[in-house]
């Protein structure tokens, strides 16, 4: 699939640390607890750490308890569409649905349709090394 912002591997590597690349080129996934923005509230647009894409807004933040960022949907482009991709996901013997950026297809985490009382019924369980929170001026 083409993305809008494409490199090798090679530079990844080269622009990301370790723990960034396992999660966001390797689809590993952070510790729970542990990530910058689990607990964060600053108002703000969270971009994608690999290309700076603005994938999620401050205000669909929510504290669900699993450990990971949690939002209920993703930011849209100007056109209306939405910031992030959706894979089927089947690793370790369940089904679920790994959510990516569209840009570079750099992977964030996985959505959750398990309600939480979120206007959208979802929960989009993101790794704070995936992010970069841009704080609203």
């Amino acid at each position: 699939m083409g993305y809008e912002v494409e490199k090798t591997d090679e530079q990844w590597r080269a622009e990301l640390s370790p723990q960034e690349y396992a999660v966001l080129r390797q689809a590993g996934t952070e510790p729970a607890f542990r990530g910058e923005y689990t607990d964060t509230e600053t108002t703000g647009v969270y971009r994608c750490k690999a290309c700076s894409a603005t994938l999620f807004e401050s205000d669909t933040k929510f504290h669900s308890g699993c450990g990971w960022p949690s939002f209920y949907q993703p930011a849209r482009t100007a056109e209306g569409a939405e910031t992030v991709e959706y894979v089927e996901d089947t690793s370790y013997g369940m089904k679920r649905v790994e959510v990516r950026c569209a840009t570079c297809g750099s992977h964030l985490g996985h959505v959750f349709p398990d309600g939480y009382g979120t206007p959208t019924g979802d929960r989009y369980c993101i790794n704070s090394i995936s992010l970069t929170l841009e704080p609203k001026a």
